[in-house]
């Protein structure tokens, strides 16, 4: 078997070759290799010999899998929007028309290659969102300050995380990579904005403890299951609660109808829209 190196795609062996990742670093002494996920929000370590680096045909399926279903999330939301828009459109008769302000988006990841993507698509779908890169552990500190900062009107708190090895028992915190940075983070934003409604807050990655992100204050949470999230998975929750009208509820149904992973991965609770109505739009606009 060809020698493993940081930065080749691999799969693990032990599990099916179920998850494609990209290795981040090798220890030797150890004899494993540190991984990330290519599209799931995970972090995972695994013995040298339980490594296979597909072929590039493969690795072409993988993503080519990858993009149909981020294409098939982009699809609803924008047929939604146009049918959410023409229904409006028949109720509004002024002659300069209406126009809309969709809630603003601060995102705080851990991955910084995760946080470009999810900027670039917070891009395509109209979406005003500020992006920073920051560790898991740093984020307990930081955030406050950079809620006051940016004033955002939806916040994700998010990165790596996962079960640590061996550890089974769900409902301990420690068991968890990052669970407990997401947890505090939530708890530190909401001693400063504790409204539900007035900030909303999706917090988690893969296998996160669900429970207690949703008791601290997250409206959106993952993952009720402790299995993998998509990496686009918190943008598709936001898009649907940026663009749904503030005297609305969004349900947590319809929420998670929107992701990728589906209801293993994702929960919550209703939650009001962000999504203002002006008039009339400016000519010159």
């Amino acid at each position: 078997m060809a020698r493993v190196k940081v930065g080749d795609v691999v799969a693990r062996i032990s599990y099916g070759k179920d998850i494609y990742f990209k290795v981040m670093e090798i220890r030797d002494n150890e004899g494993i290799a540190l991984l990330r996920g290519i599209n799931v929000r995970v972090i995972a370590d695994a013995p040298l010999d339980d490594l296979v680096l597909p072929s590039a045909s493969e690795i072409r399926e993988y993503k080519k899998e990858y993009i149909r279903k981020y294409n098939e999330c982009m699809e609803r939301i924008f047929y939604r929007r146009e049918v959410e828009i023409n229904r409006m459109k028949r109720g509004n008769s002024e002659e300069n028309g209406f126009f809309y302000i969709p809630g603003r988006v601060l995102h705080v990841d851990g991955d910084e290659e995760y946080l470009e993507l999810c900027l670039t698509t917070y891009r395509q779908l109209g979406i005003e969102a500020h992006g920073v890169k920051l560790a898991e552990k740093d984020q307990p500190r930081k955030i406050r300050q950079l809620v006051m900062e940016y004033n955002p009107d939806i916040l994700v708190i998010t990165g790596h995380d996962g079960l640590l090895k061996n550890r089974r028992d769900f409902n301990n915190v420690d068991a968890y990579r990052n669970s407990k940075f997401f947890i505090e983070a939530v708890r530190e934003v909401r001693k400063y904005e504790p409204s539900l409604d007035d900030l909303v807050i999706f917090a988690g990655a893969c296998q996160s403890h669900y429970e207690a992100l949703i008791k601290a204050g997250a409206n959106f949470a993952s993952s009720p299951h402790r299995v993998f999230i998509h990496a686009l998975d918190p943008v598709f929750v936001i898009e649907k609660v940026a663009f749904t009208p503030f005297d609305k509820v969004v349900s947590a149904r319809d929420v998670i109808e929107a992701t990728i992973t589906g209801i293993k991965g994702i929960g919550g609770i209703g939650t009001r829209g962000k999504l203002r109505e002006g008039l009339p739009r400016s000519p010159y606009d």
